[in-house]
């Protein structure tokens, strides 16, 4: 597993807008060589993993729980860390760069997580937060090939 780690992040109750955005993500994302990371439970995780899974790409979900069988049918690797939305910094560290797809308030901490560690991140219909200068802190566009392509490029 020497291609990329990227985390797909967003709503774990996502829209059919959303999820049809992050499974084409996760598509691109195994075509590409990356390894998928994801909080491996339903909505936009789910449906990235299975994206990625059906190109037969690498999907790490970092569960809340402390059972593997909470993980999506999707991922190839399940690790519960029973730590609950704690994981969401464990997900932050795991990754080398972030695709946000929708979200609610645990997509927000990853978010804030990952521009706290400067690591590149890209939203496609999620949060927009500004940083101190009073500016959006990194992209936003409209489709799954943008973020990807973009989030590709930052990692080299």
């Amino acid at each position: 597993m020497n291609g990329p780690y990227v985390a797909v992040i967003g709503a774990g109750q996502a829209t059919m807008e959303q999820e049809r955005v992050a499974e084409r993500v996760g598509a691109l994302l195994a075509d590409a060589g990356a390894v998928l990371v994801s909080g491996g439970r339903g909505g936009v995780m789910l449906a990235s993993c299975r994206g990625a899974h059906g190109r037969g790409g690498v999907t790490v979900g970092l569960l809340p729980g402390a059972d593997r069988a909470e993980g999506n049918p999707f991922l190839t690797v399940a690790v519960p860390t029973g730590m609950g939305e704690l994981r969401n910094g464990l997900i932050a560290r795991a990754a080398d760069g972030f695709v946000a797809v929708g979200g609610g308030w645990g997509t927000l901490s990853e978010i804030g997580f990952a521009m706290r560690l400067g690591k590149p991140l890209i939203a496609v219909g999620s949060w927009t937060v500004e940083g101190p200068a009073q500016e959006p802190s990194y992209p936003t566009v409209d489709t799954a090939e943008a973020a990807v392509s973009w989030v590709l490029r930052q990692l080299g």
